[in-house]
């Protein structure tokens, strides 16, 4: 997607509970929250469900291209997200991973399976998250930068 068709991303306070928020990306307007477990009132998705939302759409979409230039008989692509957090590879620390399984629906032999399946890693959001990326914070200066 170019720049000219992306928006900024705005969270704020909903006042739905001490973690309710209101995402708002170009028209779209939604909650996230925190579980109840965790003292939210679960009115919407938690962050990781938000990444997690990222990434299987990502993926699937990713597929859906792939298929279309390639002209594959995919039919209908699904993905399910698990975030699990496993031991660091020196055994002392833990990290993030994030599980898919991706259900491909049509007349697509073994070879087109597996390239399908090969090609997921290659969808942006996968390839941030695997890669890392840099995150910074500023406070805003302006009031426009703050709405």
């Amino acid at each position: 997607m170019s720049e000219a068709h992306r928006h900024d991303v705005s969270v704020s306070e909903s006042g739905n509970g001490p973690y309710g928020q209101v995402v708002t990306i170009g028209h779209h307007v939604f909650g996230a929250d925190e579980p109840e477990a965790l003292g939210g009132k679960d009115t919407g998705p938690d962050p990781f469900e938000l990444v997690m939302a990222g990434l299987g759409a990502c993926t699937c979409m990713t597929l859906r291209m792939y298929a279309g230039r390639k002209k594959l008989p995919l039919e209908h692509v699904s993905v399910v997200i698990r975030h699990v957090v496993v031991a660091g590879a020196d055994g002392k620390g833990t990290r993030d991973r994030f599980e898919r399984r991706i259900t491909l629906t049509g007349a697509l032999d073994e070879a087109q399976r597996a390239q399908l399946i090969s090609i997921a890693d290659r969808c942006p959001v996968s390839r941030t998250l695997s890669a890392g990326a840099d995150v910074t914070a500023a406070e805003a200066t302006g009031a426009a930068e703050a709405a």
